[in-house]
């Protein structure tokens, strides 16, 4: 996940993300104010690299990343907040 100030950051964070490696994007919750959040899945070599691409993209235009993580193996409990944000839940 990560999580950046403004929709034209955060497109070039995932952007980056999903042509960086082999991740999915699932999620996007416009947090508050202006802060995106994005979720992408894979394993976690390729989230890894996803995530450190995205954070680049962002400090690449100028911009900051709030915050980024990487939840190997996520605890099942974690499911319906994930599906809370799924693109499918959007629709």
């Amino acid at each position: 996940m990560i999580e950046t100030f403004g929709i034209v950051y955060v497109l070039e964070a995932v952007d980056a993300m999903i042509k960086s490696s082999g991740v999915e994007l699932i999620g996007y919750e416009n947090v508050a104010s202006g802060y995106i959040s994005v979720l992408v899945e894979g394993d976690v070599s390729a989230c890894r690299t996803a995530v450190e691409a995205g954070v680049l993209a962002v400090g690449r235009m100028g911009a900051q990343v709030y915050s980024s993580v990487v939840i190997p193996s996520p605890h099942p409990q974690i499911a319906p907040i994930l599906s809370r944000y799924s693109l499918e839940g959007l629709a």
